[in-house]
């Protein structure tokens, strides 16, 4: 039997729900957001009706939806206003609720919103399911994301990926581009054949061409063999061209000679050469602007930009590092053998606020050395660098003793760090500890035993 909770002051709008409903649906009533996300905890129930007027002292409304949105996946949040409320009505739906019902209840609008509800949820199941089909097991960590620009990403790369289409993908350093380029080739047809990375940036002019075509012995001053390129390498499978706005005027003239019939010739030979490799080429600058001014060739680009990826910097998808770094610390893992399993609440919430000028392969350098720091089982704020705690300009300075060591002094603004953190979450969730643990990525234990370490009462959080 389907169940359906309703979240409102008024007793008759669960009755009438339950009327248009019928005897296949249990309909659960409450008259507050914080006891509606207690049930939801305990009980799953597939659509949950608010009065909007609940929200009436909210200012943050993607905050307030949170609970009821993150409990489960596919949560469907339906909204029963009246109209006046139309303006908040629809900044609730943009924050993410799915439909809405006006007051006075209509028996045959709750019907048809409810089906659409189910069906969305069916074919966002669907999706899941397929999503899963899709992506190669040892690749699902990585394709998780909260974020709208990367799921949109993703999508298209499973467009993309079983096609021989010729990529580009743009963005700044360290934003991941080399790690999209192979997830696009393991999920291509060509996953059993040769994955080949070309730095262009880190060759010489004068050795690219040969890297990239090869060469005959004798053909230039240290030829001393003949060589194979890497597109002769990469034959059947891909080849992956990072930082391709680096590449001199004559190594792009043989390159668009790739990309427009599959033919080059070694440096040095007469012969031509095959190729049927897939070139995926990345860039961290604008190459449509270096095209526009002559630095870069005009043809060249329209046939590296056939189907363009641009990859978000780490500072617009602040919401996945709590899943980019716990990937990290299982790597650190498999490669040095420790058993650190979890990160301080402090540091992921440090590390959510950062503005990653290096990206992910900054989130990489700062995790790795406070990996080889750590002596707990627990990646701890003491082995990150202190420009990472660093409290805002506005915020209470703590008074030092003169005594105080600078060890001493650090480890006191962690703690205050961590006590304020603690009071923010507690007070976002109204006390509730085991929504408070999942945010911050801990079990209810241990949020427990930091409120106790820190004589934080749970019960003060609730009105």
């Amino acid at each position: 039997m389907r169940s359906v909770l309703v979240v409102s002051s008024a007793e008759e709008h669960s009755k009438q729900i339950f009327s248009a409903l019928g005897p296949e649906y249990t309909v659960d009533n409450t008259d507050s957001r914080e006891t509606a996300v207690n049930i939801l905890g305990n009980r799953k129930h597939q659509l949950t009706f608010i009065d909007t007027e609940l929200f009436s002292d909210s200012e943050d409304y993607q905050e307030a939806l949170d609970p009821f949105i993150n409990l489960y996946p596919n949560a469907q949040v339906i909204l029963m206003t009246p109209p006046e409320w139309m303006r908040k009505t629809v900044k609730l739906l943009k924050a993410g609720a799915s439909d809405c019902i006006l007051f006075p209840i209509n028996a045959e609008e709750v019907r048809l919103v409810v089906k659409s509800a189910e069906e969305s949820t069916i074919k966002d199941l669907e999706l899941d399911y397929l999503r899963d089909k899709f992506w190669q097991t040892d690749t699902l960590d990585l394709v998780r994301t909260e974020n709208t620009a990367m799921r949109k990403l993703y999508e298209k790369i499973r467009a993309v990926a079983p096609t021989k289409a010729t990529i580009l993908i743009s963005g700044e350093t360290g934003s991941g581009k080399g790690v999209l380029a192979r997830l696009i080739h393991i999920h291509s047809q060509r996953r059993n054949n040769q994955f080949i990375s070309v730095h262009c940036g880190a060759i010489p002019d004068t050795l690219l061409e040969s890297e990239l075509f090869g060469h005959e012995k004798g053909s230039f001053t240290g030829a001393h063999r003949k060589k194979l390129g890497k597109f002769e390498i990469a034959k059947g499978g891909t080849i992956f061209l990072d930082e391709i706005g680096t590449i001199s005027p004559e190594s792009q003239i043989k390159l668009l000679q790739v990309l427009q019939d599959g033919t080059y010739s070694p440096v040095g030979s007469e012969i031509t050469v095959t190729s049927d490799a897939r070139v995926i080429a990345a860039t961290n600058t604008d190459l449509q602007q270096k095209s526009e001014n002559g630095t870069f060739r005009k043809d060249l680009y329209y046939r590296l930009n056939v189907f363009p990826i641009e990859v978000p910097p780490l500072r617009e998808r602040h919401d996945d590092i709590p899943y980019l770094s716990n990937i990290i610390l299982k790597r650190l893992n498999s490669e040095y053998g420790k058993k650190i399993n979890q990160i301080h609440p402090a540091v992921t919430a440090a590390l959510k606020k950062y503005s990653w000028p290096g990206n992910i392969r900054e989130l990489e350098n700062l995790m790795e050395r406070a990996y080889l720091l750590e002596s707990t089982p627990v990646l701890t704020p003491e082995n990150f660098p202190e420009e990472l705690f660093e409290k805002d300009p506005t915020s209470t300075i703590l008074p030092i003793h003169p005594d105080t060591t600078r060890a001493e002094a650090r480890k006191q603004a962690v703690k205050e760090f961590e006590r304020q953190y603690l009071k923010e979450l507690l007070s976002r969730n109204r006390g509730k500890v085991k929504v408070s643990a999942d945010e911050a990525g801990i079990t209810t234990r241990q949020l427990n035993k930091l409120m106790l370490k820190y004589e934080i009462r749970k019960e003060i959080f609730k009105t």
